[in-house]
């Protein structure tokens, strides 16, 4: 028996899963219900591993469930899209792209305007899994920040978009203190699209602040709105929300963020060609080329209310 999952394993694992309950899942494939434990109980041998904790009121995934319904859902809603990706194909160029949720607002926009005679299918993942769809050709390129700081699928490359720096965010009436300590009793939130948080949060904590965490830039903004503390995160996210009250200044933590673009060799020539514009629209600083000097000693384009 092979030992890769066939699709009607997928499909068995992701509907016990929704509906908790055998029966509800042997209702919506058709099959009879001992069918269904029998099957499932055939492929947690496969495994070794117990997948769902089964009683008289249904059936809760446990660890290992709960990890192979998320694969599930994703090769699944994959092959959903598999015929819709080949017919467009056929009559008109499309990319595949990927990037995280807080650049996404950004990014996609931008690219829509630089491909305008493509079609731009959006994913928003996290950057190592993005990364590996990349890997697998599910993706035609992700636009990421840890491209420098995980191992890569040996078929793709990276290339070096645009860098970024930490901007404290303070909004309106609230004072940041000076010295050795600025952030001495005040809460910050802190936000950053790469592996650093924790090194991040520990600097933080160094300077005085009690660390809040935000999922996205733009939650990191409007938390520090509520809360009336500073918020820390990445420049080009920043400007991007500030408002005209707000005030950048340049984080005291040392660091640069890259943004990388990640596609399989060769990249296909019109995403190769738009990376370079990318930076002005995303308020990013380009990457100087061997020898050339740092651009990061001029302004950056800018897209909030606020400057830094």
């Amino acid at each position: 028996m092979t030992s890769l999952p066939s699709v009607s394993d997928l499909r068995l694992v992701e509907a016990v899963a929704r509906h908790g309950s055998l029966g509800a899942a042997a209702r919506e494939l058709l099959i009879s219900q001992p069918a269904v434990s029998n099957r499932l109980a055939a492929l947690e041998r496969r495994i070794g591993e117990r997948l769902f904790d089964r009683n008289t009121t249904g059936a809760r995934p446990t660890p290992a469930g709960r990890a192979l319904c998320v694969e599930a859902a994703h090769v699944l809603d994959h092959l959903g899209t598999i015929f819709d990706r080949t017919r467009a194909a056929a009559h008109a160029r499309t990319f595949t792209v990927g990037t995280f949720s807080s650049l996404a607002p950004w990014l996609f926009p931008a690219l829509e305007e630089l491909l305008d005679d493509a079609t731009v299918h959006q994913v928003v993942e996290h950057g190592d899994r993005l990364t590996a769809d990349v890997g697998e050709g599910s993706l035609d390129a992700a636009f990421v920040a840890v491209a420098n700081q995980m191992r890569l699928p040996t078929s793709v490359s990276a290339v070096p978009v645009g860098s970024d720096g930490l901007t404290v965010l303070t909004p309106a009436d609230v004072t940041v203190g000076t010295g050795r300590r600025p952030f001495a009793g005040l809460d910050v939130v802190a936000y950053t699209y790469d592996m650093s948080t924790d090194a991040m949060h520990e600097r933080l904590s160094e300077l005085g602040a009690g660390v809040r965490t935000a999922a996205t830039a733009e939650t990191a903004v409007r938390m520090a709105r509520l809360l009336r503390c500073p918020a820390v995160l990445p420049r080009s996210l920043a400007r991007a929300y500030a408002q005209q009250a707000d005030r950048l200044s340049p984080a005291p933590l040392p660091g640069r963020l890259t943004l990388f673009m990640v596609a399989r060799r060769p990249p296909a020539h019109e995403l190769a060609a738009v990376a370079p514009r990318l930076p002005a629209l995303l308020g990013l600083r380009p990457v100087p080329a061997a020898g050339a000097p740092d651009p990061s000693r001029t302004a950056a384009v800018g897209q909030g209310g606020a400057s830094s």
